[in-house]
């Protein structure tokens, strides 16, 4: 695909050029074929087609009425193809071959000057950037979407508890949305890395040629203005062999996945008997084939294993840019499947968990208040009562740390301590220390900016919402 030459006659099927005296192997015209994938680009490449075209005759290499004959001949394509009529196999190669020649069985002789002043190295990687685009504005709607279904589920839970963990093991107790929010935050980085790598797909390589421009009078910012690009590169060599663009996308759809699986691994977790704080409604569950009591979070799980995948095209699409010398290689042909995967892999995730979190499962709120009321995540509050009547942090960080150790031997938590006890380890306590270590009083105490206090939550809720633009 995007070889620096073409054929001699897009009808002919024996040989590549006259300068070939032999057609290709049946195995290597299969081995060398796109056509199965990059069909996906021929939106696309019609787009990008017509704009050509219209640039041919604004510039008088080609006639106005050719010009327009070329546009409507492409625009049929399109029709057809919708249609389901237009249906090119593996013969086409790839999927420029395979409109201009449909076009030129269209319009006769005048569709092989489509190809005037281009070179499919340009073209695919227009068709390519114009593809992105489109994907990047549709994942960037369905972070939204994703973020508002959070922040709905938030406001539901503002003072619903929850267990704060580090490494694992219980730390804090935090409001449930305070947790949630913290994936919204996660999400508008997505978004916004997004926004920032469009602007590094929107410049149109087209006009570069094969590698060294052209020597036809085009205008490039005519056709880049006709495609609304916002730039052109200005290096022929480095508009057709730059996939940065690519590159850069994966890195945004890998974090896009890291989040996703994050959060994907704490539902598990907290549908698990073990933890209990979800029910999974049955819309987004399964069952077991053998165990009738089972009900099995599918949903992220495959997020968390299809997470692996995107890690993989990124991986792969830097190995495959690491030694490319300037300017196009035929290696460039396997950037697109990679590419393809990781669009259509990200947006069924976004999808997926947008319903799980929407309509799939349910808090268990009375479970999330018993184990909020179960540990010893209050204690860094009983080391903060000391140091608020005037006891150093660290001596009252090491008191509260035997005060943990003795109420583990007696199999007691510190709510249970009478008020003698705690007298007898400092003179400092008083009646309030058991109204200080209330979980809803120890959350609601952590409003300093960005923490977990319901004030707090409520500020970052609404400045989230105003974000989102709800």
């Amino acid at each position: 695909m995007n070889q620096d030459l073409q054929p001699a006659s897009p009808q002919s099927a024996s040989t590549w050029s006259q300068r070939f005296e032999s057609a290709l192997h049946p195995a290597i015209a299969r081995f060398n074929a796109s056509i199965s994938f990059d069909i996906r680009l021929i939106e696309y490449d019609l787009t990008g087609s017509q704009a050509h075209a219209q640039m041919l005759a604004h510039t008088g290499i080609i006639s106005t009425t050719e010009g327009e004959q070329l546009v409507q001949g492409l625009e049929q394509v399109r029709q057809e193809y919708r249609a389901g009529t237009f249906n090119p196999g593996t013969d086409a190669e790839d999927v420029h071959f395979a409109v201009e020649r449909r076009l030129t069985e269209l319009v006769g002789d005048v569709g092989k000057k489509l190809h005037t002043a281009r070179s499919r190295n340009d073209q695919v990687g227009t068709d390519t950037r114009l593809y992105l685009r489109e994907q990047i504005q549709q994942i960037r709607t369905q972070l939204r979407e994703f973020q508002t279904t959070l922040l709905t589920l938030a406001e539901q839970h503002i003072e619903t508890l929850i267990p704060g963990y580090t490494h694992l093991q219980r730390a804090q107790p935090l409001s449930l949305a305070h947790h949630l929010l913290a994936y919204v935050d996660m999400t508008q980085r997505d978004w916004d890395r997004l926004g920032e790598i469009y602007r590094r797909v929107n410049i149109s390589p087209l006009g570069s040629g094969a590698l060294a421009g052209t020597t036809f009078p085009i205008d490039r910012h005519y056709t880049a203005k006709l495609l609304n690009f916002g730039d052109v590169y200005s290096n022929s060599l480095d508009g057709v062999s730059d996939r940065d663009f690519a590159i850069e996308f994966l890195c945004a759809a890998s974090l896009i996945m890291v989040h996703l699986s994050r959060l994907s691994e704490e539902v598990i977790l907290w549908a698990s008997e073990e933890f209990g704080f979800v029910t999974l409604k049955d819309s987004c569950s399964t069952g077991s084939s053998i165990m009738p009591q089972k009900k099995n979070p599918d949903v992220p799980e495959l997020v968390r294993g299809k997470t692996g995948r995107v890690f993989g095209h990124l991986q792969g699409m830097l190995v495959l840019m690491k030694g490319l010398p300037l300017a196009y290689n035929k290696d460039l042909q396997e950037d697109k499947e990679a590419l393809f995967d990781g669009v259509l892999t990200v947006q069924a995730c976004l999808e997926a968990m947008t319903i799980l979190m929407r309509e799939g499962l349910e808090f268990r709120t009375t479970r999330l208040q018993s184990a909020v009321n179960e540990d010893f995540s209050n204690a860094t509050d009983v080391a903060d009562y000391l140091a608020a009547k005037g006891v150093p942090f660290r001596e009252a960080y090491n008191l509260v740390g035997k005060v943990v150790k003795a109420s583990l031997a007696q199999g007691k938590l510190l709510k249970d301590l009478t008020l003698a006890e705690w007298q007898t380890l400092h003179p400092a306590f008083e009646e309030d220390i058991y109204a200080a270590i209330a979980p809803q009083r120890v959350v609601a105490a952590r409003n300093s900016y960005g923490g977990t206090g319901f004030e707090q939550v409520r500020q970052a809720l609404q400045a989230a919402k105003a974000k989102v633009q709800l």
